[in-house]
């Protein structure tokens, strides 16, 4: 027999689950429109990948999650894509969401399938892919992609998986007439999932209130290894962390998961979604889902396509408009009430309550806590619920959030003990939502900050690296013009011609400098005063000279005229240098005329020019 433990606190609340068991699971058959939203799971939302007009297959693929966690959605029937729209979903504060609107053919004509007739000749990641691919998330919870949970980290080997049957929230039978009727793939599924763990037990807890689901899975079980655990009952013995404690006596840390201790758990439903996708290729497009209250002729359980609208699952078990007075999605514990019918089924939902005035009368007034600590004594968890009440009322979340408010599980305990009637819980979800709002803040002041600081780095590196180019660019050019400089001069010194407008200055300038160190030696001899006037005059000297001075002249009007084609900035230096030439030509070609005259002789031809 199975050693069990307990758990601290707990309730029991009236079950109220014989309305919903006197009948077999129904098929609740095609509506006229199916509305399937694209986040069904905890995770990233999925893309549509249909537009509309598009007609589509059973099973079919229609909403695929490229980046994230998250799984695929697929179409529950074939027909045509009408609309792709916001629509209201199952959610307590009532919002609308993304949606597909599918309207079916009538056909139920099925695209391809894929099963595996023998998964043990597949590999492990092949199986988990097929899994995730079927679109598969908790089918018991919150939601989280089956794929991924059964993919623990390398450092948490997961010694027990748990399948859990106990359904301890009130009226939701769908789990038991599940195990009652589909035993055979509840287990099969539970197989698949042990054969990727390879877990050292495998156990099935279920409640002792279920006698038949018991019964159905004892012998579905026989032949295997697979332990079936009956629990007492007690709410919310259902709750994963509740169930681990009690089947393995190891508690969950504050703040982790079953995993952190070697255990897993999954939910009968998820198994049965398992063993259809692998054994049949069947994505999940359907659940069992529990229709009960005393405002229903017929209450029970339906075979749903995910995306009926809750309208057609009331009209089916007998709704009584005159007696309804609310409608509940989920249990009276941990359910919220619902602003219409036209929401759909998705893939964590499990139970409707139709519920007239007196089944589920309206909550009386709060009223002022009278600290009896009742809602501490039925604390599941062993938190502290009237403190956790102060700080959440008065916001002061950081206080909350101290006295672990993450660990609530919100199963609804404290609220269904409290004389003062407080709703607890939704001050708790209410604390929950803003701490999640003010983290989500703070992450996106911290990127946006992380993005203004790169940003003025990026900046600041890229006018280090403008400013380092332009030194190497005036480098360069310092470089560029000291090479030009020692080329005009090596060119001067070699005596070189070369076209390069530096060198020809230079060869100017030096020309220029000569001519007027020759030009002044010149105008001081033939300005000086003979020594002796009775020595006659050296007419080949002057004669030479004026020959000189004439070539000379020439060779500058040659440079003066060159310089001009050219447009060298020396061109007011020659144009000077040959004015001072032409004069030097003048006074040489006059002292050679008094040369002359003194000599008493005819001049030359050069003269009379």
């Amino acid at each position: 027999m199975t050693q069990l433990w307990d758990f601290a606190g707990g309730v029991h609340p009236a079950e109220n689950k014989h309305q919903s068991t006197s009948r077999p699971i129904r098929r609740a058959g095609i509506p006229e429109r199916l509305i399937l939203p694209l986040q069904q799971h905890i995770g990233t939302p999925a893309e549509a990948i249909v537009s509309i007009g598009d007609r589509v297959l059973k099973g079919q693929k229609i909403a695929e999650v490229t980046t994230g966690i998250g799984v695929p959605v697929h179409a529950p029937t074939s027909g045509t894509i009408e609309a792709i729209e916001q629509r209201q979903v199952p959610h307590p504060s009532g919002m609308a969401d993304w949606c597909i609107i599918l309207k079916p053919d009538g056909e139920d004509q099925w695209g391809e399938r894929n099963p595996a007739s023998d998964y043990h000749q597949l590999g492990r990641d092949e199986v988990l892919d097929r899994i995730r691919n079927a679109g598969i998330s908790g089918m018991g919870g919150a939601g989280f992609p089956t794929d991924i949970k059964l993919r623990p980290p390398r450092d948490r080997k997961v010694e027990t998986l748990i399948l859990n049957g106990a359904e301890c929230e009130p009226y939701i039978t769908a789990d038991d007439m599940t195990m009652r009727e589909l035993a055979d793939e509840v287990v099969a599924g539970m197989k698949v999932m042990a054969w990727i763990l390879r877990p050292s037990r495998c156990v099935v807890g279920i409640e002792d209130n279920k006698p038949e689901a018991i019964e159905a899975m004892r012998k579905a079980v026989q032949g295997t290894q697979i332990e079936i655990a009956v629990v007492p009952t007690k709410y919310p013995s259902g709750g994963e962390k509740q169930l681990v404690q009690i089947l393995t006596g190891l508690e969950v840390p504050s703040g982790g998961i079953p995993a952190d201790i070697g255990v897993m758990c999954q939910n009968v439903g998820t198994a049965v979604a398992v063993s259809r996708a692998i054994f049949e290729g069947i994505p999940l497009i359907s659940r069992v889902f529990t229709i009960s209250g005393d405002a229903v002729q017929e209450p029970g359980n339906f075979d749903v396509l995910i995306g009926t609208p809750v309208s057609d699952l009331l009209a089916a078990a007998g709704l009584q408009a005159d007696k309804l007075n609310r409608l509940v999605l989920g249990g009276p514990m941990m359910g919220y009430t619902l602003t219409t019918d036209q929401i759909p089924v998705i893939k964590t939902s499990n139970c409707v309550i139709a519920a007239t005035r007196a089944e589920l009368p309206a909550p009386p007034p709060e009223q002022p806590c009278i600290r009896c600590g009742e809602c501490a004594e039925v604390c599941p968890m062993e938190l502290l619920p009237q403190q956790l009440f102060w700080y959440s009322k008065a916001t002061e979340f950081e206080k909350a959030e101290h006295l672990n408010l993450f660990d609530c599980i919100e199963c609804g305990a404290c609220s269904y003990v409290c004389p003062s009637s407080i709703p607890l819980v939704q001050y708790y979800r209410f604390a929950k939502g803003e701490i999640r709002t003010q983290r989500a803040e703070q992450l996106k002041s911290d990127r946006a900050r992380e993005r203004f600081e790169a940003r003025q780095a990026r900046l600041e590196r890229e006018q280090q690296e403008k400013e380092l180019r332009r030194k190497e660019r005036a480098k360069a050019a310092a470089e560029a013009q000291a090479q030009k400089q020692a080329e005009a001069e090596q060119t001067v010194s070699q005596g070189d011609a070369v076209d390069n407008r530096d060198a020809k200055a230079a060869l100017v300038q030096q020309a220029l400098e000569r001519k007027k160190a020759k030009a002044a030696q010149a105008t001081e001899s033939t300005q000086q005063p003979p020594t002796k006037p009775a020595e006659k005059p050296d007419i080949e000297a002057l004669e030479k000279q004026l020959t000189q001075a004439e070539a000379k002249l020439n060779t500058m009007q040659t440079m003066l005229d060159d310089a001009k084609t050219q447009q060298a900035d020396n061109v007011d230096k020659l144009e000077r240098a040959v004015a001072k030439n032409h004069d030097r030509v003048v006074r040489a070609r006059d002292a050679l005329a008094q040369a002359h005259k003194l000599a008493g002789t005819e001049s030359s031809p050069q003269l009379s020019e």
